[in-house]
């Protein structure tokens, strides 16, 4: 099994930005954790990160093209303003699984909105770091 793991804007910035909604674990302790399951669970992974809209649609699309048979998508701040996004999804028609280090719905008002929810298989939503995990064994079994 082969899975992308797509970070949107500001998920780069984890363990600097608001610690006290984010934690203190690391960008970089955050790939490393998901590395390892992955090892664990013989599933090939590749963790792709940016802050640049477009780039998160060309990951996308290179998924379709690379043979990856899930998805783990965090968009950040592009999953309430992106159709783009919703677009490429939808275009690759590979499963994915939408992720959210805090509770979305109990944020600002605008975040309750997702445009990627309605293409994606589930939600994990508020779980910290360890909703990766949650998503990845979804997108595996």
């Amino acid at each position: 099994m082969k899975i992308l793991v797509i970070n949107g804007p500001n998920l780069n910035m984890l363990g600097i930005r608001e610690p006290e909604l984010y934690g203190r674990t690391t960008y970089d302790d955050l790939i490393t954790m998901i590395e390892d399951h992955c090892e664990q669970k013989n599933i090939e992974v590749k963790c792709l990160q940016s802050n640049h809209e477009g780039d998160l649609v060309d990951f996308i699309q290179g998924a379709f093209f690379d043979g990856t048979d899930g998805i783990v998508i965090n968009p950040g701040a592009y999953t309430h303003t992106s159709v783009a996004i919703l677009d490429a999804l939808k275009a690759v028609s590979i499963p994915a699984v939408e992720v959210h280090i805090t509770d979305i719905d109990e944020r600002e008002p605008f975040r309750k909105v997702s445009y990627i929810s309605s293409y994606c298989s589930k939600s994990v939503i508020g779980k910290g770091i360890e909703g990766y995990i949650e998503a990845i064994d979804f997108l595996a079994d």
